[in-house]
């Protein structure tokens, strides 16, 4: 399979078998969770080439791609402090928290369009979240902690590293396409 842990390969045989049933998404989240979550709650099995911070920005590590595109599994690595720009997905996706903390704010449109922010939403290890356009798929994210790194998992429902997607300029109301692609371990 991986090759990256039996653990890991486990989780990775059982998104695939899900996904063969070809659920709808609102089923594809409810049944993804709970595998998340038990990957999540064990941190054991995330090799350390795939633990690495930078120290200007996050990482996003690829470790798994479907062969079909169907879906992609991505270690973020967050160095303290380091956060992300408003962005979108345009695909669902589920994020587990492995190490460390996250807090995330979503946005939602106003009745002119605007982007508001909404509440802060942590992320503690063994938790896990859901995005999706149909759920809500706009938000900031951040490492919590100032004095060490973190690192989330998160698995979208595409190659995300080659998904055109979104960034959100809130102060010139301006959107950017952008693709975010892979740091190499």
């Amino acid at each position: 399979m991986t090759n990256l842990h039996p653990r890991f390969d486990r989780f990775i045989e059982a998104v695939t078998a899900v996904l063969d049933r070809q659920p709808p998404e609102t089923q594809i989240l409810r049944q993804l969770k709970p595998l998340l979550e038990s990957l999540v709650e064990h941190d054991d099995w995330l090799p350390e080439r795939f633990e690495r911070p930078h120290p200007q920005h996050y990482q996003q590590y690829l470790l798994y791609r479907d062969p079909s595109d169907r879906f992609s599994v991505v270690s973020f690595v967050w160095g303290p402090g380091q956060k992300t720009q408003v962005h979108d997905h345009t695909v669902w996706g589920l994020v587990g928290m492995l190490r460390g903390a996250e807090i995330s704010h979503a946005y939602s449109a106003d009745a002119e369009g605007h982007l508001v922010k909404g509440e802060p939403e942590h992320l503690l290890p063994g938790q896990v979240c859901a995005v999706s356009p149909a759920i809500g798929d706009i938000h900031d994210v951040a490492n919590a902690l100032q004095d060490q790194s973190s690192i989330s998992i998160h698995v979208y429902g595409a190659d995300i590293g080659r998904v055109k997607r979104h960034v959100f300029d809130l102060a010139g109301g301006v959107t950017k396409e952008f693709v975010s692609g892979y740091t190499a371990p």
